[in-house]
């Protein structure tokens, strides 16, 4: 199944994610991501906006497909999920999330991985909610949300797993433009991608790599240690 859609236009780059349902994250999903971002670096995109098809950015990992998972493969799939974020985190172009949508779990940690988070005023819920659903946030995914929720907020929307509209988020400082319109939201997007364009490529790859890449080598050198310890001692 089609999960991620690829388009190029002008030097920005776009990536949806539209399967028709939730947007859920499974092995495919990430396959087909890494491929999107793999094109994006061959066509010499300036810009990188990631967007999702209305009313649905994603409602992250595929929980049907965990329980099926040996301990050997939810390893390898938390690990893949985990390098396909921190990839995004520390992509050498400006990246945008803008959508109009619903953002949980997974979803929510892609949009704060991106440089610039867009949201359409709306009903929409925008959730880290891995504690209330019994799971551990491991140190990569605490690091990525950090980056983006201001320290006032870190313990409300990480441990409480509190659910934000987008205009709440907005006015926490989470969302960085609250877009009033949801089919304005490309627009809003491709407006700031150009801006972030005109900026030095090699100068702002560098920045964020300078900003972010020995933070996210720590958390990944301990992110199999962390993992197995949590499901050794998660109840069955």
């Amino acid at each position: 199944m089609k999960k991620i859609h690829y388009a190029q236009k002008d030097g920005l780059a776009v990536i949806t994610l539209d399967d028709g349902k939730m947007n859920t994250m499974n092995w495919e999903f990430f396959s087909q991501l890494n491929e999107a971002l793999d094109r994006t670096i061959a066509d010499g995109a300036g810009a990188l906006i990631f967007t999702g098809r209305k009313g649905v950015f994603s409602a992250g990992l595929d929980l049907k497909l965990l329980p099926t998972l040996s301990l050997e493969e939810q390893l390898r799939f938390q690990k893949t999920f985990a390098l396909t974020m921190l990839r995004v985190y520390l992509f050498s172009v400006p990246t945008i999330a803008a959508y109009a949508g619903h953002s949980i779990a997974g979803g929510a940690i892609l949009s704060y991985a991106c440089d610039r988070f867009m949201a359409a005023d709306g009903p929409f819920r925008i959730q880290i909610n891995e504690v209330a659903n019994k799971m551990l946030i491991p140190g990569w995914i605490s690091l990525i949300c950090r980056s983006s929720i201001p320290p006032r907020y870190w313990k409300e929307a990480l441990l409480h797993s509190r659910a934000y509209t987008p205009r709440e988020a907005f006015a926490c400082g989470i969302v960085d433009d609250l877009i009033e319109g949801e089919d304005k939201v490309m627009e809003a997007a491709t407006a700031v991608a150009r801006d972030l364009c005109q900026l030095d490529g090699p100068a702002y790859a560098a920045t964020k790599r300078s900003m972010r890449q020995r933070e996210a080598e720590e958390v990944m050198n301990v992110f199999e240690k962390e993992l197995l310890e949590w499901f050794l001692r998660s109840p069955k």
